[in-house]
């Protein structure tokens, strides 16, 4: 699952020819979900409310980075990394 971004210990991946809808997954320590990319809804998982927050933040100034990112892993094609909130 190539990596794309990483902050505050939070790693932020995609799967090569992952399922619909456009999503993402995110890891923080032992927890992990996935998050649609249209609305940022969690598909699966949990995480503590503040790393949800930067997750959440984070994806909505990286949309359109993460759905060019979703075609390209649709097409197993090499990911682009997208930078981390400061």
């Amino acid at each position: 699952m190539p990596e794309i971004c990483r902050f505050y210990g939070i790693i932020i991946a995609m799967y090569f020819e992952d399922h619909p809808p456009p999503h993402f997954h995110a890891r923080y320590g032992d927890y992990k979900i996935s998050v649609k990319i249209e609305d940022y809804m969690v598909l699966e998982g949990s995480f503590p409310p503040r790393a949800l927050g930067l997750v959440m933040e984070w994806a909505a100034k990286n949309q359109e980075k993460l759905m060019t990112n979703w075609d390209l892993a649709q097409d197993s094609q090499p990911l682009v990394k997208i930078a981390p909130l400061e």
